[in-house]
């Protein structure tokens, strides 16, 4: 089973890594919420549940779904 390489959440202005929250985790900016909630919740929950649950906008979600889809959609590097 091959797998898919982690995403550089670096590139995404949505999100941060701050040592010593969260373990470094990538959050949402300016929360402590990781960015894997979103991926964790929205098999079950909408999108306005996530944000409404979990204390983020509306924004950050759509930033981070976009930014997942466009990474997915990148051709893989040469190695």
């Amino acid at each position: 089973m091959a797998t898919t390489p982690a995403l550089d959440w670096s590139q995404c202005p949505a999100v941060e890594s701050v040592p010593g929250k969260r373990s470094g985790a990538w959050v949402f900016r300016g929360t402590r919420t990781p960015v894997s909630t979103v991926f964790e919740n929205l098999q079950d929950m909408s999108v306005d549940e996530v944000v409404e649950e979990f204390g983020v906008t509306r924004e950050q979600v759509q930033a981070v779904l976009q930014f997942a889809a466009q990474t997915a959609e990148a051709p893989a590097p040469r190695l």
